[in-house]
Formats: structure tokens, sequence, C-alpha cells
């Protein structure tokens, strides 16, 4: 099989950066606006920009250019199977200098430093029943705080392999001595999953961070942050059937997908999200933040990186797919799933100091698993 350093060609740095490019100190999406175009350097970001028909019509002619010719399938076929490899080396090269933490993602999803509530929320529930849930959750508290430190004692006596998702147990598993618990899928070395808990206090609160880079995972636990009594990170690849995780189905409040399912092969897109679902509890949301079709860094690739329609593969052998709306809306549904947000964030980012613009094209989801099965 051929090496992926020979094949991914020249090792350039990918531009998965530019996703993250302004985000750290900015306004919720939506809420400033260039209305005057003579000031479009005064701030670095603006929001909801309309693309003219000019516009449009260059990004499908890039499009069609960067798409005419795709790479023969025995080159996919190794970046397909030896995708992982491709990101290892990825972190391998960069560790954990490429990618800034993340703390936009409470602006974008404030859900994520709140309790969540089920789409029928505790609004429905009289007095009574919430000072009732006060008394049981007091009175629980003292027995999850003896988990917890068992659960850490365990760690330190090397149970950490639990974390691998082999032998579930589904009484006693890896955070079930809270009861909120999130899962950030391609975590990477944990610029979403640290911030999260550095926002959260909460002592009921369990973070999950998966990755199919063994590399990324390695680094996320040499986080100092890292503490077993709040967190697990494990490799796992969310397209492989036989893979499991180290927690049961139905356990989980959030699932974060941020720009990690425009890494899986179309074809198995399906399947991933259909899986995922099945580990949320009822009224549990998966949040998404991806690439939508148009984007800056789908125009910029050159002939002979298409692998697919709107999938491509960059110099470092690391892959992306530019999404449409309807293309997740049909995804998500079809995996029973319920619409709470699916909107395109059009954004105009500027360099001041080189004076210069440019179109990003992101899409952001909110998907509830409904409180009750579907009728």
């Amino acid at each position: 099989m051929a090496n992926p350093s020979t094949l991914a060609g020249i090792n350039k740095t990918p531009d998965i950066s530019e996703e993250e490019s302004n985000e750290t100190k900015r306004t919720p999406f939506g809420t400033r606006y260039l209305n005057d175009p003579g000031k479009v350097f005064e701030h670095n970001a603006w929001d909801n920009m309309t693309w003219t028909e000019e516009q449009i019509s260059d990004a499908q002619r890039k499009i069609a250019e960067n798409s005419q010719t795709l790479i023969d399938d025995d080159k996919q076929e190794v970046y397909e199977n030896d995708a992982d490899k491709f990101w290892d080396e990825f972190y391998s090269k960069h560790q954990n200098r490429f990618f800034k933490d993340r703390h936009w993602l409470f602006k974008e999803f404030p859900e994520l430093s709140t309790k969540p509530l089920s789409a029928e929320s505790d609004d429905s529930q009289d007095a009574a029943s919430r000072e009732q849930e006060k008394t049981e959750n007091e009175s629980s508290r003292k027995q999850r705080d003896e988990e917890r430190n068992q659960t850490t004692s365990g760690a330190e006596e090397g149970t950490e392999v639990a974390c691998s998702g082999d032998s579930i147990n589904t009484k006693s598993f890896p955070g079930s001595h809270c009861t909120r618990r999130y899962l950030e899928v391609g975590c990477g070395v944990g610029n979403t999953v640290f911030p999260i808990l550095q926002t959260n206090n909460d002592p009921d609160l369990f973070v999950y961070g998966c990755d199919f880079s063994p590399v990324a995972i390695d680094l996320v636990k040499s986080n100092p942050d890292y503490d077993l009594s709040r967190c697990c990170g494990f490799v796992f690849d969310i397209t492989d059937p036989e893979a499991e995780l180290p927690f049961p189905e139905g356990s989980l409040d959030m699932i974060i997908l941020i720009f990690v399912l425009s890494a899986v092969h179309p074809d198995k897109m399906q399947y991933a999200i259909t899986r995922l679902a099945s580990f949320l509890k009822p009224g549990g949301m998966i949040l998404l933040r991806d690439y939508g079709k148009y984007d800056l860094a789908q125009l910029r690739f050159k002939p002979g990186r298409c692998l697919s329609e709107n999938f491509y593969v960059r110099g470092d052998g690391t892959r992306v797919y530019f999404f449409t709306q309807d293309e997740l809306k049909n995804m998500f549904t079809a995996a029973g799933l319920t619409e709470e947000q699916n909107l395109i964030d059009r954004r105009l980012q500027v360099n001041r100091g080189r004076q210069i613009t440019m179109y990003r094209v992101w899409i952001q989801c909110k998907y509830r698993k409904p409180d009750k099965p579907a009728t």
C-alpha cells in the first residue's frame, strides 16, 4: 500500500484552519451587518452577506473547473483506507499548535454552557415537580461523588482502558456518575472539550472526546486539564460498524460535530449520523457546524484534487466535503431527529492589514431526538 506522505504529494498545511479564522473574538452569527461597503475594513467579519449573481456564477465556474477531472479509484481507496494515518501525520506535525480553543462555540451554541432542555421544556413542569427533582438530585449527589472517586481511583490503577469502548457496562461506565454527558466527535487535540470543561463547573457534567487519530487522542490525554473524573478521550471511527463506544445507547445529552462530518466519505455519512443519534437521550441534541457549498476553501482547490461532487482531498491527504442545507436536513431527519436550526452562515472575513476580503460559507445545525418516538 502506498505511503500516505508519498501519495499526498507536497505536504502543505491544509486550509482547515480557515474554519476558525477570526472566530475567537466575535459576536454571534447574525448580529453584525455591512450596510455601508465603505466601512468593510472596520471589523474582522460581517454576517449574512448577500451574494450577487456574478459571485454565484463565478463560484459555479470555479467548481466546474476544479472538479472536471476526478482522482483515480486506486488513489481514492488509499485516501479512504488510510484516512487515520493522514490525520496522524497532521497531528504529529502540528501537535496542539494548529487550532485555537473554540471559545466562540458558546456564542453560537449557548446550550453547551447551560443545562439542556428537551423539546418539551421545564416550563411545562409545575413548581412541585421541580422541587421534587431538586430534592432527588441533592439526595443522590453523595452517591455520585462516591462513584466519581471510585472512577478516578480505578483510572490510577490502570482501568482507563474503559475509555476504549471495550466491555461496556450499561450501569457502570466512564461518566456514569454524571447526569449530563456530552460527546465531541473528531475532537482533535481537545480544542472544544477543554473549553467546555473550563466553562462548566457543574460536577454533574462529563465530556467524551473521540477521534480516529491515535496521535490526537494521545495529545488530549497529555493536556494538564485532562481529568478522568470529568472527561474521557478515546480512539473511535464513526464509520466503522465494529467499533464500540464506552457508553450505552440513550446516554448522551449533546453530540458535537464541528468541521468533522465533512471529513467522512459521503457514502458513509448517513450511517454515521444514524448510529450517533442512537446514543442520544430522548430530548438530546446534535450540534453541527461545517463547510457549505461555495465556501472559499472549495473555490481555492486546483484541478486534480476532486474525489467526487463537492468532495476533495487536500495536499496532506485529509479530505473535505462541502454541504448544502438540504443534504444535512435529509440525513438528520432520516436518522429520526427533528430540525431546530439549519442556517447558512455567509460570512465576509476581512484581513485589515492586507486589505483582503474572503467570502466564507458555513452551515450551522441543531437536530434533536424527540422525547417520544414518532407514531
